[in-house]
């Protein structure tokens, strides 16, 4: 590597992962969901891991990641489009690489129709989450039928899984089962994202549920944690040692001035590779020595380029790498300090750095 920041990615953690939800899924086949790189993981180390652990249906968001994907895992598995198509250019993707979208347009029938698909693609229906979704299930059916489409079910999305008691999701429930109803009694169905599939899906696993996060080891539910692993650890490495007086400042705009001698560590990690700049002067980072795992903090802003912690009393040396977040710090903890969500931390990943698979 050019500099050394990696995120490593742990595919023992990943078959776990996949092992446990596939148990909650209770019989219900289980669509990956890997849009966006595999949540920042690498597509290309992610699909290969489930497809081996016996995953045959995955899921992207467009037609283009649908095209990417399909040259990894080959004709043998389906891949669920789930923003569906925009243009005549996602048709034509879906023809060539036998990719299935969700539709909730009349006009993505049309573009299909056009393009001379005959696959399947599914209904998504929108529930109570206001995002995305058909509000007209029985004309959009009655559309692909006269198209030559064939369905591969019906899907809608909970807004409120990881709040198991919210009453938005009973409303939803029973609002996708009534829906359901109007179809025919053979269409297979999915609801159950990550959270979904913990806090509720004892009941309603459905046909076919689509865990996203909790394949990367963050637990959906924090209330419900089921004993996932984290798969990526990301990392820097110590790239310089030096000793500061007390009463020194510390990186930009002098947002940490030193109270005593400290040693200082620059890392070689900043937001350019994905480290929020808002963990500036409370960010916590883990570095194993030969003593045990020290935690550091992160003193000044957090540059474009690098970090610095005060390795004070810490038997750290350069080219020792410091984890961020991974097996000894949380990623939904670091999340929470800056405000945000494992989700945002995993794709802010810059693609300047390498994912390594770790077995």
């Amino acid at each position: 590597m050019s500099r050394p920041v990696v995120a490593y990615i742990h595919l023992a953690n990943l078959r776990h992962n996949y092992r446990l939800l596939n148990r909650l899924a209770a019989g219900a086949q289980v669509m990956s969901v890997i849009k966006a790189d595999a949540y920042g993981h690498g597509l290309r180390l992610v699909a290969p891991a489930l497809q081996k652990e016996g995953c045959h249906s995955f899921a992207v968001t467009n037609a283009e990641e649908g095209a990417v994907l399909r040259g990894i895992i080959g004709r043998g598995s389906a891949i669920t489009l789930l923003s569906g198509i925009f243009d005549q250019e996602g048709a034509a993707l879906c023809c060539l690489q036998h990719l299935t979208p969700a539709l909730t347009e009349h006009g993505q029938v049309k573009l299909l129709h056009e393009a001379g698909f005959h696959g399947q693609a599914w209904i998504k229906v929108d529930t109570g989450m206001n995002r995305l979704g058909t509000q007209d299930v029985p004309g959009l059916y009655d559309a692909c039928k006269t198209a030559g489409i064939g369905i591969a079910g019906l899907m809608s999305h909970l807004a409120c899984a990881d709040e198991p008691e919210h009453a938005l999701n009973a409303v939803q429930v029973e609002r996708f089962e009534r829906i359901a109803a109007s179809l025919p009694a053979d269409t297979p169905k999915s609801l159950l994202n990550s959270a979904g599939l913990i806090s509720i899906g004892r009941r309603t696993t459905y046909d076919v549920v689509r865990p996203g996060i909790a394949l990367y080891g963050a637990e959906p539910v924090a209330s419900m944690p089921i004993g996932l692993k984290p798969v990526m650890s990301f990392c820097g490495s110590v790239i310089q040692l030096r000793d500061i007086p007390a009463g020194e400042s510390v990186s930009y705009g002098a947002s940490f001035i030193t109270s005593k001698p400290v040693r200082i560590a620059t890392i070689s990690t900043g937001y350019a590779d994905g480290l929020p700049r808002l963990l500036s002067n409370q960010g916590l980072t883990a570095c194993v020595g030969t003593s045990g795992t020290a935690i550091l903090p992160i003193v000044g802003r957090v540059c474009m380029d690098y970090c610095l912690l005060d390795a004070s009393g810490c038997d750290i040396e350069t080219g020792m790498q410091v984890e961020f977040w991974g097996e000894h710090v949380s990623a939904a903890k670091v999340a929470e300090q800056v405000g945000s969500i494992a989700y945002e931390l995993f794709t802010g990943i810059s693609s300047r750095v390498p994912r390594q698979a770790i077995e």
